[in-house]
């Protein structure tokens, strides 16, 4: 991984915590960032792990909003939990006008907050459906 994408909280990234997903962990900064995201109603939320299946990052966090100000709201809360937990923001922030499908890159992971029209046009679980695929059945 080139120098520029590491960042200061890379070093936490190795730290754990079991969710909702039968007893499997992630790590901490992807879990606060589904905590976040369910904290604003965020449903459907779905995280690939793709480190088998992708050479750029190692998780997409996958969720749905009803309606574009709740999908900025789910954004902003996985943004303001970030930086307060871990000190860190995202390397790219897309999509923040529309509000139809925002993107967080973390680097390590991306989240991806869409509506629901958006979600099923562009199907990245079916787009990476090599990747494990961790359904959350309960808050983190």
């Amino acid at each position: 991984m080139p120098a520029s994408r590491t960042t200061p909280a890379r070093k936490t990234a190795g730290a754990s915590k079991r969710v909702g997903t039968r007893g499997a962990r992630l790590p901490a900064r992807v879990a606060a960032a589904i905590s976040a995201a369910q904290d604003k109603k965020a449903v459907e939320v779905v995280v690939l792990d793709l480190r088998k299946a992708s050479g750029f990052t190692d998780y997409f966090l996958i969720c749905t909003g009803a309606n574009a100000r709740q999908i900025q709201a789910i954004a902003d809360a996985v943004r303001e939990a970030l930086k307060k937990e871990f000190g860190e923001r995202p390397a790219l922030a897309e999509g923040i006008e529309k509000s139809e499908w925002i993107l967080l890159d973390y680097f390590d992971f991306v989240v991806h907050v869409f509506s629901r029209e958006c979600r099923a046009f562009y199907g990245l679980e079916r787009l990476w459906g090599n990747a494990e695929r961790r359904e959350l059945t309960e808050p983190a």
